[in-house]
């Protein structure tokens, strides 16, 4: 019987509905974004996997952010 009310919530959680605003949560994104392009700490020294890492991630949002410049300007000048 017990284990009956410890999963109850469980199931009930999962049942829950997400909403419009659930969907379009973008606060992680940005933050990770803005954490990514900050200033390295000078008391925390990464290891050389970490920042391999981090420049990888770098190079990628870049790109990603050219190539969606791009598309747009290639949208924008068909019409």
């Amino acid at each position: 019987m017990e284990n009956e009310k410890v999963q109850a919530p469980e199931r009930q959680r999962s049942r829950e509905r997400n909403t419009i605003k659930d969907y379009f949560a973008l606060g992680d994104l940005f933050g990770y974004f803005f954490r990514v392009f900050r200033k390295p700490d000078p008391n925390h020294k990464p290891n050389f996997n970490l920042r391999m890492m981090h420049g990888i991630n770098k190079i990628s949002i870049i790109m990603f952010l050219f190539a969606l410049i791009v598309m747009i300007v290639r949208f924008i000048s068909r019409m």
